[in-house]
């Protein structure tokens, strides 16, 4: 089983940036799909990127089109976020998630994705 630990978050003010990061251990990251999720208080995880587990593509939330990036590099087996132009509606507990498997249609279910992390607080105050 692969293991998952968030890190990187924090409290930013509108506009500010921060990289969040998901260290993996016990299994190589690169035979899992990748995911980003995000809980606020009261609301449900609602999906924020995925990346395939192989080949280039990757997908992204309309709310943070354009302002987030997610990546991986296989060698240090860690997935990262890379959340620019924040705003105060970006507030939220940040999980990663990973799953053995190719291609889904329905990558953005949180259903989808078998291993997750603990999870870190990301704060945007206005």
């Amino acid at each position: 089983q692969v293991q998952l630990v968030e890190s990187g978050g924090g409290l930013v003010q509108a506009g500010g940036s921060l990289r969040l990061s998901c260290a993996a251990s016990g299994r190589t990251l690169s035979n899992y799909a990748l995911g980003w999720f995000r809980q606020a208080p009261g609301k449900e995880r609602e999906f924020v990127s995925h990346m395939m587990r192989s080949g280039p593509m990757t997908y992204y939330a309309d709310s943070v089109k354009g302002r987030f990036t997610i990546s991986r590099d296989n060698a240090k087996n860690t997935v990262y976020l890379q959340m620019n132009s924040l705003k105060p509606e970006d507030t939220a507990v940040y999980f990663c998630a990973a799953g053995m498997w190719g291609f889904r249609s329905n990558y953005y279910s949180p259903r989808e994705y078998g291993y997750w992390g603990q999870g870190t607080q990301v704060t945007v105050s206005s």
